[in-house]
């Protein structure tokens, strides 16, 4: 009896046919043996990034916190044990309680106006008011941020130096009295922070430039033909829709202003007394932690300083994280 094939069932006529010789089925075992070969490869191709990461991240990061609970010295080779002794000393240090406060002063002026500048900037760059060739001025604002910081801030002790500064000179030049910026008790932070201001912000203007490419213009036009005018639109559809870079932004301002030395180091160093200076109006608790450890070799005392800086930055995340969770807008 014949059988055509129209009266054979597709599952054995698929099976029955035979697969092309390039695209049969691999061995089980050398495809086991395949896979473990780009393991290794992209394992060797990963070594030398987790190798650096863990030597110099890792490593030194478990040592600060074992010598934090320690007694430790770079020029003894005696360890004491000695708890939460290091910390205990912390608390009853007034001039610590002085740097962390600094600290929050710093970061409580930064975090709005680092925020509210680079938003404002990037607004304008994306509507061109007034503006143009956009590309050249992104490029302006984003420059000062790839300078280095050590060199710039040398720049700003000129310009804040109260005998020849450039700054007393425009004050002068307007009828305004002449300050001390880095002599100044009041005054020298602020300087700072201007700095800070000025080398920082055109990173914020760029994460927030690229938040606004994601806000469709077609809302925006809708909104416009429906009679809303500019503060209604922004606060109802161009806010939201970047709450969430808005957020990445608050938390990378935090963590850098509560870490801020460099620019704190060079600009209130040498005859302005001392780095911190002066009179510790500018000592953070980042310059302290690098008084303690290198100028008066406490290095166990310093690595505590450290831990709760790192607490209190992690604390601060974790909050912002709380609140963003209820105010910022994933689409």
């Amino acid at each position: 009896m014949s059988v055509t094939l129209s009266q054979v069932p597709d599952s054995e006529l698929l099976t029955a046919i035979p697969a092309p010789a390039g695209k049969r089925r691999a061995n089980p075992g050398f495809r086991r043996l395949s896979s473990l070969k780009n393991r290794l490869v992209a394992y060797g191709l990963m070594f030398p990034a987790i190798a650096v990461f863990v030597a110099f991240f890792y490593i030194p990061a478990g040592f600060l916190i074992y010598i934090a609970f320690f007694h430790w010295s770079i020029l003894s080779s005696a360890t004491k044990y000695v708890g939460l002794g290091n910390f205990r000393i912390l608390i009853h240090q007034p001039l610590f309680w002085h740097s962390l406060l600094t600290s929050a002063y710093y970061t409580v002026v930064m975090i709005p106006a680092t925020t509210l500048l680079a938003l404002g900037i990037a607004l304008l760059l994306r509507e061109g008011v007034g503006i143009r060739k956009g590309g050249v001025w992104r490029a302006a604002v984003f420059l000062p941020h790839v300078t280095p910081i050590v060199a710039t801030s040398i720049i700003w002790v000129w310009i804040f130096n109260p005998h020849f500064g450039l700054a007393n000179y425009l004050l002068t030049s307007v009828h305004l009295p002449a300050l001390g910026w880095l002599e100044s008790v009041h005054w020298a932070l602020p300087a700072v922070m201007i700095d800070s201001l000025w080398h920082s912000l055109g990173l914020y203007v760029i994460i927030f430039l690229a938040g606004l490419s994601r806000v469709p213009r077609e809302l925006i036009e809708v909104a416009g033909l429906e009679g809303a005018k500019r503060p209604r639109i922004f606060r109802r559809i161009i806010w939201p829709l970047i709450s969430p870079t808005t957020f990445f932004v608050v938390v990378l301002s935090t963590v850098s202003t509560w870490q801020a030395f460099s620019q704190i180091y060079t600009m209130t160093g040498g005859p302005h007394g001392g780095a911190g200076g002066p009179a510790f109006a500018t000592t953070t608790d980042a310059v302290l932690v690098y008084q303690t450890a290198f100028i008066y070799e406490h290095f166990s005392l310093a690595a505590a300083m450290s831990l709760v800086l790192f607490g209190i930055i992690l604390l601060l995340t974790l909050i912002q994280k709380w609140i963003s969770d209820r105010i910022v807008f994933y689409r």
